[in-house]
């Protein structure tokens, strides 16, 4: 039994950020009921490409809305609509916790906070995850990673010094709220099963992009320092931690203790370089990092960086510099079972990547993410609406 087996998250969510982090609920065991407004075509990445299940013409078919929201089941509500809230609230009614990811202003409008869920149920917890909250003047502005990245600083420290600008690659600050989210409604949801009185619980895109500077943040506020580039996505203050040449590219080193700089000078025949003044320690090595760029470059082009990764082998920090594809390719991740197979209502089989958390002696059964209403029927069953109360719903707003 997973540990989150018998929770229930009703999600009025969408897209990323918020998707995300219900699916990690979902992975771990809790029952995750999307609630989706038919008139609207459901959730947006429903119909965002440009990648779809080959054969599969169902509003389940977006590649990305099925790395978002397997093992989900949802409802197909109006939420504006007399039928639909009284579906929602029966729901509700049910449920541990409520999750959205509105803008911040609509959370409120839609009913969705504690002041309104709280009276139809005590113990409910209420997650936002908005871009600037839910209070002040940006209330109303709609908020997008990018847009975070931009703001909080993310895009002056990635790339190179004399390249423009550039966000990081992937949609961290979506995945990092999600995250944030589903770990701030699972301590509610504790605290709610010990006292019997919920919460709301809120998290920004904007808060996550910014606590996510961390130490670079530390370093500003305690001394001023203003971190930006650095060459070759070096690391700021350690070396060697850096991009190096290979024979047939490039390999990533990363000697962040002392002992392996000793280690690494031994495996490239060079351990001379281990006892020379100017490399002895970091604050050396840093004050002389492009002379030892240019000597590691020289002596490590002797090899190709699969030589290179078979020398080191775990006794010197390193990694191979791959592309999308060869990451997923790579041996290691067939052998860690990191990609599993689905197969789809329609019989196709998709892949996708298989949780990162890991309990022992747990599998995890991955179901696809659901059609649109596609569990509409099983959970009006489930609240006990008979036929004839079941038609009538389908006429005030239920999918």
């Amino acid at each position: 039994m997973l540990p989150l087996t018998g929770l229930r998250i009703i999600a009025v969510e969408q897209y990323g950020a918020g998707p995300f982090g219900t699916q990690h609920l979902a992975d771990l065991g809790a029952e995750v009921i999307k609630v989706e407004d038919p008139a609207l075509g459901g959730d947006v990445s429903r119909s965002v490409g440009p990648y779809f299940i080959d054969g599969d013409d169902s509003n389940a078919s977006s590649l990305l809305f099925q790395g978002l929201n397997r093992n989900k089941r949802s409802i197909a509500l109006d939420l504006a609509s007399d039928g639909g809230r009284q579906v929602f609230h029966d729901l509700v009614r049910t449920a541990d916790a409520v999750a959205g990811n509105n803008r911040g202003d609509v959370q409120d409008k839609l009913g969705l906070n504690y002041a309104a869920l709280g009276k139809i149920k005590p113990a409910i917890v209420c997650a936002h995850l908005t871009g600037y909250g839910r209070e002040g003047e940006r209330a109303t502005w709609p908020g997008y990673d990018y847009l975070m990245q931009a703001e909080t600083g993310y895009f002056s420290v990635t790339g190179e010094p004399d390249g423009p600008p550039a966000r990081m690659g992937l949609s961290i600050v979506d995945f990092m709220s999600g995250s944030y989210m589903a770990l701030g409604i699972v301590a509610s949801v504790l605290q709610a099963r010990q006292t019997g009185i919920g919460r709301d619980v809120d998290v920004t895109l904007f808060d996550t992009a910014l606590y996510n500077l961390n130490y670079l943040a530390t370093w500003y506020l305690g001394t001023g320092h203003n971190q930006g580039r650095e060459l070759r996505s070096a690391h700021p203050s350690l070396t060697p931690c850096q991009l190096y040449t290979t024979k047939d590219g490039w390999i990533y080193l990363m000697c962040n203790k002392e002992k392996f700089w000793g280690v690494l000078c031994a495996k490239i025949g060079r351990e001379e370089w281990a006892e020379d003044e100017r490399f002895r320690r970091f604050p050396d090595r840093l004050e002389n990092r492009d002379l030892l760029t240019e000597m590691l470059d020289g002596a490590l082009s002797a090899k190709t960086t699969a030589q290179w990764m078979d020398l080191f082998a775990g006794a010197v920090p390193a990694a191979p510099l791959n592309d999308v594809a060869q990451a997923l390719e790579n041996p290691y991740v067939t052998e860690r079972d990191r990609v599993r197979e689905l197969t789809q209502p329609g019989g196709q089989k998709t892949r996708v990547l298989a949780p990162p958390i890991h309990f022992a002696g747990e599998t995890y059964e991955l179901a696809p993410a659901p059609i649109l209403g596609g569990d509409t029927d099983d959970l009006l069953d489930e609240l006990g609406y008979d036929a004839e109360t079941q038609a009538t719903l389908r006429e005030t707003g239920v999918g």
